[in-house]
């Protein structure tokens, strides 16, 4: 069963019950992130960095907890596979942005940590993101709203 096959009887029978309005408020909300998706991937390359590049430095930084990350963690975070973490990271080393550091608890993992470029980029692109977020927050607020609602 694929993740968007409904499971149950009861979402079938939802899926079967969706109106006009449905799918265009579907339509809109998939527009709406489809343009904030646009506009981080622009806002990445402009700075400098590959949209995935992006991606990781956040997914490190904002570790829950600020617990240290390692690749395979990355490659979770991203979901992506581990063999593409680490080509991600090898790049990001090579270009400044990440270091790795040996785990003192476990000396076969390495932590990935940002380097003073690293956070001075994503500090720059998460001030903007967090500013476009603000300004389409009430739309996405409705959105979420009317598409919660039961008809």
């Amino acid at each position: 069963m694929s993740p968007t096959t409904p499971r149950s009887a009861s979402e079938r029978a939802n899926a079967r019950e969706l109106s006009l309005g449905d799918y265009e408020l579907l339509a809109e909300f998939r527009h709406v992130l489809a343009r904030f998706l646009a506009f981080s991937a622009e806002a990445a390359q402009a700075a400098g960095l590959a949209p995935r590049q992006h991606q990781a430095l956040l997914a490190i930084k904002g570790s829950p907890g600020g617990a240290p990350i390692t690749v395979g963690d990355l490659a979770g975070r991203l979901v992506i596979r581990h063999h593409s973490a680490v080509e991600l990271v090898d790049r990001m080393v090579s270009s400044g942005y990440l270091r790795r550091r040996t785990d003192p608890s476990d000396r076969r993992r390495a932590i990935l940590i940002l380097t003073p470029a690293g956070e001075r980029v994503l500090a720059e692109l998460s001030a903007a993101h967090r500013a476009e977020l603000r300004r389409i927050a009430p739309l996405l607020g409705t959105l979420v709203t009317q598409l919660g609602t039961p008809p």
